[in-house]
């Protein structure tokens, strides 16, 4: 027998006339009991009537279906509150503060940038929503739209964990192209400038940082956080960047070269403004015609190397990268990275 066909059968053929009455009066006592008035009741049942296609059984489980969804989209937080846990969490696990602090930067200019953001709902922010936020707050960086959008990314991972979204938007959102700006090294006579600088008095505590940068190829970040009694081989000289100093998380470990022309051997404290310092005595800065190109001194040392040595598994490893294939497309051809001019840098 198929019940389905007689749940849907019209009952007015099936019950006497006094039974149906008893039915209706106690339908009409069970619409009142809930509170709601018995036409806007009696709409309500109707419509669940309808997505259940008239048949009762697909009724009650459109409306089982319906109040699981009501539920998960009640259990869910603001952009604010899932960004302030995905910030305890990266603290509670040690990261570095300067990821943490890149962490609350981003997350700060996409909320500042993009006004209700911080308010939105978790669930209800879709990958169009995500899009449209990285562009506004990062959409003249391509750089900076791809770490965002990481980061936002991590604000939706951490939203999961806790059940209070259950995909990631931000997955959907495409990952802009970043064009290789053409490698400008600096030149030696720039090189020296910058040595004649670590030599003033104000500026002597800056002489093995800058030593680090330019012939180990060690990015500022890193320098930073090099302890010189606890990481450098003075006798045999080399200089460990341990997981914890290194910027990608993994170790290596460097030669130091021409280790004879540093006669200062601390690294500062407040290194950002000792650097910035030492930049602007050397005639590089905001209020000079030569802006500081970032990350130039690493880029100096690979040109150099490249040109000098010709090994670029060698390079490879002192750099900390994973692999060869960026040193070959950018370094090979790179401005100024003559065997002459390298070992004039290298003071062969």
């Amino acid at each position: 027998m198929n019940t389905e066909n007689t749940e849907t059968s019209d009952y007015a053929g099936c019950y006497a006339p006094e039974l149906r009455r008893d039915r209706e009066r106690a339908a009409l006592e069970v619409l009142r009991s809930t509170g709601v008035d018995v036409l806007e009741a009696a709409l309500v049942a109707k419509e669940a009537l309808e997505c259940g296609r008239g048949r009762v059984r697909r009724a009650r489980e459109c409306v089982r279906l319906g109040a699981e969804e009501m539920r998960k989209r009640e259990k869910t937080v603001t952009f604010r509150k899932a960004v302030e846990m995905a910030l305890e969490e990266r603290e509670k696990k040690n990261r570095r503060a300067r990821t943490v602090t890149d962490f609350r930067y981003y997350c700060k200019r996409l909320m500042v940038r993009n006004p209700g953001l911080s308010e939105r709902r978790m669930r209800s922010i879709t990958s169009d929503d995500c899009r449209a936020y990285l562009q506004t707050a990062y959409g003249e960086s391509p750089s900076q739209y791809r770490k965002a959008r990481a980061i936002l990314s991590g604000v939706f991972s951490t939203a999961i964990r806790h059940d209070w979204c259950d995909s990631n938007p931000v997955s959907r959102v495409e990952v802009p192209d970043v064009v290789e700006k053409p490698i400008e090294p600096l030149t030696i006579e720039e090189v020296e400038r910058l040595e004649a600088a670590a030599q003033m008095p104000e500026h002597q505590d800056m002489q093995l940082s800058l030593h680090l940068m330019l012939y180990c190829g060690i990015r500022p970040t890193e320098v930073s956080r090099i302890d010189p009694e606890r990481d450098i081989d003075w006798q045999n000289q080399r200089v460990v960047v341990r997981p914890t100093t290194s910027k990608t998380g993994g170790g290596r470990v460097v030669p130091l070269r021409k280790a004879d022309a540093i006669t200062v051997r601390t690294i500062p404290h407040r290194w950002i403004h000792r650097w910035r310092a030492l930049r602007k005595a050397a005639g590089w800065g905001k209020e000079t015609a030569h802006p500081w190109r970032q990350d130039v001194c690493r880029h100096t040392f690979a040109t150099y190397h490249a040109a000098r040595f010709r090994n670029f598994a060698a390079l490879q490893m002192e750099m900390g990268h994973r692999d060869s294939s960026l040193l070959h497309t950018r370094y090979v051809y790179a401005g100024n990275g003559t065997e002459a001019t390298a070992l004039r840098y290298f003071r062969v």
